[in-house]
């Protein structure tokens, strides 16, 4: 695979998981969408990383900080410290506690403000990649 083909692999398969954090937001499950959503961005993070190296496959490094420290490329530092938040909230939701303390603090506002947020830098993050 050339190197224009594994960036289009991960954009296109960012693609496909967008499609699923729609999907689940229209079926009530916003939490699911915005893991979904992280797994998007974690995708275009991947694109990034791959267009600004010599080797074609990223390392498998899930933190969204460090793989986008790893693309070389300025991040605001407000972005880099959202990024470990929204680690943290992958986690959450993959991983709940047993009191289901995520899901009590777990709000649609909640889910629409961070969905909004992480678009916002998507659309940052594909303007940086070829079309």
């Amino acid at each position: 695979m050339t190197k224009q083909e594994q960036i289009q692999y991960w954009i296109d398969s960012a693609e496909r998981d967008w499609g699923a954090c729609r999907s689940m937001f229209e079926r009530g499950h916003s939490d699911y969408g915005l893991f979904f959503a992280y797994v998007a961005l974690e995708k275009l993070l991947r694109a990034l990383w791959v267009k600004g190296h010599s080797r074609a496959i990223p390392l498998r490094i899930l933190p969204l900080h460090r793989l986008a420290k790893e693309t070389h490329l300025e991040f605001p530092k407000e972005t880099m410290n959202y990024f470990r938040t929204l680690n943290r909230l992958a986690d959450e939701i993959l991983y709940p506690d047993y009191k289901r303390s995520f899901h009590q603090k777990y709000t649609s506002e909640f889910a629409e403000e961070n969905l909004k947020r992480i678009q916002e830098i998507a659309v940052g993050l594909k303007q940086k990649l070829p079309s």
